[in-house]
């Protein structure tokens, strides 16, 4: 544990009262677990053109209707929104839904409701730049508005008047488990009463394979294989998730309903002893998962399942796998589950830790895991009997011995910003309102 870690405290736990979200093949989370437990592989194949180069890859993960948004019911004129980085508009419709998953009416809240939103690098903004007649007529400070990410967040609390803190983050492919920890440590702090959580990555242009080049991260036949000895890298996608949190006492006294609950959660960064700054570091990532386990009071032993980065590439798989074995320790009696949502769908870049959270929400209240795709043979420099963990690969039931299903999430950007979450099965609702009602006697 880092020195000025808060000793646990089981008063600080954040109950998940809302989700939402769109991913390619499927556009709600209930479309996403339906096609999770049937291992389904949600990136498509194109159709090669025949004057593709020969290093073109025709794959993608897209989403429907990514240019499709209603003006009119966010007020926004429709020339504004044209103008808008699809990935603002996405990320208002999706927090409008994760609002009224969790029970709330956006424009009647009266709650004061913290933004913590981000984005992967605009890639519309191009587009638009080229068109020098529309730049002249609306002029610069106005593309900037519905472009810049610095208006991604408070976009949203100004459309629904919410007046809680609203951050814009970016920290790479970890910014929305970021995001997720920031919005807890807002609620532990009473900054605001609830929060808005996530990301977004919309890929501008949408439908469209990628040129893979040897040694880069991009997988060279349009697969995802977390973990596998096939494993050559990943296939960048574009999607959405949102959550909406309270702590979990506000969450149980308002009557919500509970998705799932964070007991703890860390980030950090893995400065510069590392062999680039790109590499993954196995301490930086070690590090921030006994951090999260020790902010949320429970032991290595205490985990079942562990949704990773996993991103299928030759370097990164076999570094996070040593820094779970090293954060978890070797004296476990069982061994530990593991997986990686991007073999499914791909690396949703900004919205990827988001992602697989909504996974390990969906496992916990279905009682279910799913499998993790394309893995047959381990990577050779992966040691898992060593480690103590094995990749799932079929659905099956969480078991439990009695005590409630944790699980934990992984979320790691280039540059060394890390994440992880640690989250518990929601409590029966009659218990829990005993317990509460025990403890305020």
């Amino acid at each position: 544990m880092h020195p000025g870690t808060p000793i646990p405290d089981p008063n600080s736990d954040i109950a998940v009262i809302g989700i939402a979200g769109s991913f390619p093949g499927a556009n709600t989370p209930s479309n996403l677990w339906r096609r999770l437990s049937l291992g389904q592989e949600l990136i498509s194949i194109l159709t090669k053109l025949p004057d593709a180069p020969d290093n073109y890859v025709p794959a993608v993960a897209a989403l429907e209707a990514y240019d499709c948004f209603d003006a009119d019911f966010f007020g926004i004129p429709p020339v504004e929104a044209e103008l808008m980085d699809p990935q603002h508009r996405i990320l208002l419709e999706c927090c409008w839904s994760a609002l009224e998953n969790a029970g709330y009416d956006p424009l009647t809240l009266c709650i004061e409701t913290g933004v913590f939103a981000g984005a992967r690098t605009d890639t519309y903004l191009a587009s638009l730049l080229k068109n020098s007649d529309l730049v002249d007529s609306v002029g610069t400070f106005n593309l900037g508005l519905g472009n810049d990410f610095g208006f991604l967040a408070t976009r949203v609390s100004h459309c629904f008047n919410l007046t809680g803190p609203s951050y814009s983050i970016q920290t790479a492919c970890s910014t929305s488990l970021v995001c997720v920890h920031l919005a807890c440590q807002s609620l532990l702090l009473g900054e605001c009463r609830m929060a808005l959580a996530g990301a977004v990555a919309i890929n501008v242009p949408h439908i469209t394979g990628y040129e893979y080049r040897e040694g880069s991260v991009l997988s060279p036949d349009g697969h995802c294989r977390p973990f596998d000895a096939k494993a050559r890298g990943t296939v960048f996608g574009s999607g959405v998730g949102i959550v909406v949190l309270k702590r979990l006492e506000d969450a149980l006294a308002d009557g919500d309903y509970i998705h799932a609950i964070i007991l703890g959660s860390a980030i950090n960064n893995d400065g510069g002893l590392k062999a680039g700054y790109t590499a993954p570091s196995v301490d930086g990532q070690a590090q921030v998962i006994a951090e999260a386990l020790a902010v949320a009071g429970i032991q290595p032993s205490d985990i079942s399942y562990v949704e990773c980065h996993g991103t299928a590439t030759l370097l990164g798989d076999p570094i996070e796998v040593r820094a779970l074995g090293k954060a978890f320790g070797r004296d476990r009696k069982q061994r530990c589950a593991i997986g990686s949502i991007k073999g499914n769908l791909g690396h949703l870049d900004a919205a990827a830790g988001v992602t697989g959270l909504i996974k390990v929400v969906l496992s916990l209240k279905h009682r279910q895991l799913a499998p993790s795709l394309h893995f047959e043979q381990a990577n050779p420099q992966i040691d898992f009997e060593g480690n103590g963990f094995y990749v799932n690969t079929q659905l099956q039931e969480w078991s439990s011995d009695g005590r409630p299903r944790r699980a934990g999430v992984s979320a790691y950007g280039v540059g060394g910003t890390y994440a992880h979450v640690v989250l518990q099965e929601a409590p029966d609702r009659e218990e829990a309102g005993d317990a509460m009602i025990e403890e305020c006697t």
